[in-house]
């Protein structure tokens, strides 16, 4: 199947054309693959990412929704084997450039993970740390308490900033991790299932916290929850896999578009059958 681009400008207008943020793309991602040891994971994605707005992957396991959320801040950088073919660009600059800096590229582009993955540290110094590795010496308190505020966290922890974060909650651990993540200020957050670890009072919280934080930021995330997507994405990109001659199996992007479209009238019969849940 052919890489499917869908211009999220056209594609957000739908939904509400008084938005003009929608014209503003952060990613823009042509004929992306990527391959580990040279066999392809994922292969043909070419979509775009509209700033200030929560653009979910859906699709089943195995179809390349991690892989593909990686390429944003080179995070596949790290895996031994891994190679990136076809163009990323963030605000039209190549991210895969040789001159760009793969460590600002994460500076900001963040990234929370499956499970909160706080450090062996107390809920301050997690924090706090981000800006000391950035060399910040001063206003850490008020970095502490800002990160913590938009995390909604501040209020539950102010009195014990002190204690391991290891004793908090696996929800506030999350949160945690999401002030941890904006307290060295990026413009991106990923989050690869934030949820699937969490209860759903937890999973609401976060759900609920998403929705604040995409008045400051632009967020992808990776969900299997598919009312999960249906509730915080603006965006929704359908990912399914497919079997080469080989045998192999690699993800493709089957549809992107409005949140809306891709739940209520998606334009391909897979998507329709996932979302229904006749297959994955």
């Amino acid at each position: 199947m052919s890489s499917v681009t869908v211009s999220v400008a056209q594609a957000a207008s739908r939904e509400d054309e008084r938005e003009p943020e929608v014209l503003n793309t952060v990613f823009a991602l042509d004929d992306v693959s990527v391959l580990y040891s040279g066999n392809p994971a994922v292969e043909g994605v070419s979509m775009d990412i509209a700033a200030r707005h929560i653009t979910g992957l859906i699709g089943p396991s195995g179809c390349g929704k991690s892989t593909l959320l990686r390429c944003f801040n080179r995070m596949n950088d790290l895996i031994p084997g891994a190679a990136v073919r076809g163009k990323v660009t963030y605000h039209g600059q190549d991210l895969y450039d040789a001159k760009v800096d793969p460590v600002e590229v994460r500076r900001r582009i963040g990234m929370v993970f499956q499970r909160p993955n706080p450090f062996p540290k107390s809920i301050y110094d997690n924090v706090a740390y981000g800006p000391r590795i950035m060399g910040r010496r001063k206003g850490l308190d008020d970095v502490v308490q800002q990160s913590l505020t938009r995390a909604a966290l501040w209020d539950e922890v102010k009195d014990k900033l002190k204690q391991n974060a290891y004793a908090l909650s696996g929800g506030q651990q999350q949160r945690l991790c999401i002030a941890r993540c904006v307290a060295v200020e990026p413009e991106v957050i990923l989050m690869d299932e934030p949820c699937s670890a969490l209860d759903p009072i937890a999973t609401a919280r976060i759900e609920d916290l998403m929705a604040e934080l995409k008045q400051d930021y632009t967020i992808v995330i990776v969900t299997h929850n598919m009312q999960q997507a249906a509730r915080v994405c603006d965006m929704t990109a359908f990912m399914t896999t497919d079997t080469t001659e080989s045998g192999a199996r690699v993800g493709r992007l089957v549809e992107f578009d409005a949140t809306e479209r891709i739940f209520t009238n998606p334009s391909d019969p897979r998507t329709e059958g996932y979302i229904t849940g006749r297959f994955g």
